[in-house]
């Protein structure tokens, strides 16, 4: 069968160009979502006691679902006193349902992440030794695919993990995900991590203050 050297020509421009538009959505988008971490950066740079970190904890998971465009993502943080995991920061369609949920210390996937304090890219998640489905059929939800990265300090401490769950289209979460996972548990370690110093900090300017005053007099 001979090849029509023009309809070739014309077919393989098509697609080239198809290739290249694709390729600029899909830079512009890592340019919109480096500028995002950005600025979630500086802010986790000059936290206060005023700031509300968990509406900061949010942006920052926010940032990651729609770099990975994936639907639900969780921040599950440590209790110290148990070591559950407690979804304090919940995004998706159990969202409300699952926020202030315990998950056993160890129980899980993201259980086992925050005990060995290793991240994983996890594509088959029911086909997985480690799945909890407890909370999926708690909730009605349905788990397919997840990264989930633990929330490490300097000291040692693991303050949670965070997830992202169910990429879209059912594709499978890649290893530039995983990595820029690893960014978006940086910046959430650094935004806690300062809030706790600026607690700290507030707290002892508090009882010099409360030293410098004189007692009042009878």
């Amino acid at each position: 069968m001979t090849t029509n050297p023009l309809r070739f020509t014309k077919e393989e421009a098509a697609r080239l160009a198809s290739e290249n538009s694709q390729l600029r959505a899909e830079l512009q988008a890592v340019r919109q979502s480096l500028r995002a971490l950005t600025t979630l950066y500086f802010a986790s740079q000059h936290i206060t006691p005023e700031v509300d970190v968990l509406q900061l904890l949010g942006e920052i998971l926010d940032t990651a679902l729609a770099v990975l465009k994936a639907t639900d993502g969780s921040l599950a943080l440590t209790d110290e006193e148990t070591g559950d995991l407690v979804f304090t920061v919940v995004r998706g369609s159990a969202a409300n349902r699952l926020s202030g949920y315990r998950l056993a210390a160890g129980a899980g996937i993201i259980g086992w992440v925050a005990q060995h304090r290793e991240p994983q890219n996890v594509r088959e998640v029911r086909l997985d030794p480690r799945f909890y489905p407890r909370v999926d059929e708690a909730f009605g939800f349905n788990t397919r695919s997840m990264v989930s990265v633990p929330v490490n300090l300097d000291d040692g401490r693991v303050l949670g993990v965070v997830s992202v769950l169910n990429k879209a289209s059912d594709k499978e979460f890649t290893q530039d995900d995983l990595d820029l996972m690893l960014v978006v548990a940086q910046l959430a370690a650094t935004a806690m991590r300062r809030a706790e110093r600026a607690l700290e900090a507030a707290e002892r300017d508090r009882r010099r203050a409360a030293l410098l005053t004189p007692p009042k007099q009878p």
